[in-house]
């Protein structure tokens, strides 16, 4: 993960828990500048900074080690999405049963695309594939 793509997230993190930096840098015993500039995809954080970060965030930090960045296992998204309002409001709409097809038509787009998805582009992969089901190209 680069250090904007890194930053995204603990600003997203924080903001979705209604916090302000401050109350985040305190709780991880860091110094706001220090916190703010990491959000803002600057700076150079050790491991324990961002495994006090996550702790303050309510979440676990874990650390893999990839041979190459592409590999060889299909991107698929975050139990998080599939849980999300919004793709439970799309399975609803297009019935249950289309419920595997929507995730393995997702699935399959990720594996085409060279980089990690965000939430934005699953989101957008999540319209375009709704869009493709619920509106079929007459023959």
């Amino acid at each position: 993960m680069d250090q904007v793509t890194l930053g995204r997230e603990l600003r997203r993190r924080r903001a979705a828990q209604g916090r302000t930096v401050a109350s985040v840098a305190t709780d991880a015993g860091l110094s706001v500048p220090y916190v703010a500039n990491l959000e803002n995809g600057r700076g150079n954080p050790t491991v324990s900074a961002l495994a006090r970060l996550a702790e303050s965030l309510g979440a676990r930090l874990s650390v893999t080690f990839d041979d190459d960045e592409g590999g060889d296992e299909p991107r698929e998204p975050s139990p998080r999405f599939f849980r999300s309002a919004r793709f439970e409001r799309e399975v609803e709409r297009l019935g249950e049963q289309r419920r595997a097809v929507l995730v393995e038509a997702m699935a399959g787009a990720a594996r085409a695309i060279p980089r990690e998805l965000d939430d934005a582009d699953w989101q957008r992969l999540l319209d375009a594939v709704v869009l493709i089901l619920a509106h079929p190209a007459e023959r």
